[in-house]
């Protein structure tokens, strides 16, 4: 399962780091080249819900394997375009199709979770961490040696239909049988006041790392007066100290808890970005962009965890209209967060727009402990106590 995390990661590495590669191929103007890479984020939050359905209807390895081959099918296409549009246009296709393979992906990891009883969420997004960074440096090399983007995505498209030709068989998240699947709605799932909780915790987190993403670099150069070179691997540093813990998720929510676990983690994130918004030193912003890393690391698959977790407690799915909601709202503050960031810097500072996302970040602590007092803990014994009792067949993998 976890080379799943680290395949999609590793495409998703390889296009984002050859964007100034693929403006000069199109030459794109900066207005262009931003409406293009609007693309991937709206068609993500257009196919999260299709996903769900699908997942439901044929099993998370249908849609993982199908999406993850038309995934590599279709970054060679990226590379062929020719102009903004043909750009935008392939990278929706993608995105959208990244997208399907992201909420499949969490869908088979939480039935995972849910059989071996270890909470392994954080370990699996390890992976997709691990993948963005390879997928970084073999752009960077790629860069260097003036591959152009075309073959160097049919050498990253090749590797991942390798990797999912050796690992199909064996990935979770077969077709549910007639009887377990469940009559619903996505506008029944919306209803719920806790998934909206752990959808916030989710948004919070994916804003805060989207402006990690985009604006480290230039909140260091511009507001710390760090040299370029330093600042291009502060985002790199922020990726690392994610995935490392991440790496550690499992003994430590072992011990205090999912719940617990998120509210500490925003006030850690908050704690980071909020230091390198307030302190003006180039050192102490640089450690806070770090420190974030790892504070967000638990957010976003612990709050995918107990949404899947939720929806087997409440109607004995699998969870896949939750994970659907709450990555659609996740992916929405991917997609809007990091203009909102630059939008607000215009009207005042930068450093005021980086203050605001850390007090967004803290956010993530209130959220989850209001989820867990909205029937969230013990979160999985409830559910796993009646799988043993009634439903010891439901989602072998």
């Amino acid at each position: 399962m976890a080379v799943v995390f680290v395949v999609n990661g590793g495409l998703y590495g390889a296009w984002a780091a050859r964007v100034p590669a693929l403006a000069s191929q199109v030459d794109a103007q900066p207005g262009g080249l931003g409406l293009a890479l609007l693309g991937p984020g709206i068609a993500m939050i257009v196919t999260a819900p299709l996903a769900a359905r699908a997942c439901a209807a044929r099993g998370a390895r249908f849609v993982i394997a199908a999406a993850l081959a038309c995934s590599c099918l279709v970054l060679p296409l990226v590379g062929l375009t020719g102009s903004p549009l043909m750009l935008g246009l392939a990278l929706a296709c993608l995105g959208g199709l990244m997208g399907t393979v992201d909420v499949a992906m969490n869908v088979a990891a939480v039935a995972v979770v849910r059989e071996t009883d270890r909470p392994l969420m954080p370990f699996f997004h390890a992976g997709f961490s691990a993948g963005g960074l390879l997928g970084s440096l073999g752009a960077a090399l790629a860069a260097a040696l003036t591959v152009v983007p075309a073959w160097h995505f049919c050498a990253v498209s090749a590797v991942g239909l390798l990797a999912l030709l050796v690992i199909a068989r064996a990935l979770p998240g077969e077709r549910p049988e007639p009887h377990q699947r469940t009559e619903g709605s996505f506008r029944d799932v919306v209803a719920r006041g806790r998934l909206w909780l752990l959808a916030a915790v989710a948004l919070c987190a994916a804003v805060a790392e989207g402006v990690c993403a985009e604006w480290s670099a230039l909140f260091l150069v511009r507001e710390r007066a760090v040299t370029e070179s330093v600042a291009a691997t502060a985002f790199a540093v922020f990726s690392v100290t994610m995935a490392a813990t991440r790496l550690v998720g499992e003994r430590v929510e072992r011990r205090f808890g999912p719940h617990r676990v998120l509210a500490g983690s925003g006030l850690v994130a908050a704690l980071g970005l909020t230091a390198g918004a307030m302190v003006p030193v180039g050192a102490v912003a640089y450690a806070g962009f770090a420190l974030a890393g790892a504070g967000l690391a638990f957010c976003f698959p612990t709050a995918m965890a107990l949404a899947g977790d939720a929806g087997r407690r409440e109607d004995g799915s699998g969870g896949e209209r939750e994970l659907g909601f709450v990555t659609t709202i996740a992916y929405a503050g991917l997609l809007g967060g990091p203009p909102l960031v630059g939008g607000v810097a215009s009207l005042t500072s930068l450093t005021v727009s980086m203050g605001l996302v850390g007090l967004l970040a803290a956010l993530i602590t209130p959220a989850a402990l209001a989820a867990r007092g909205r029937g969230g803990a013990p979160e999985r014994t409830a559910a796993r106590e009646l799988q043993k009792a009634g439903r010891g067949g439901d989602g072998q993998t």
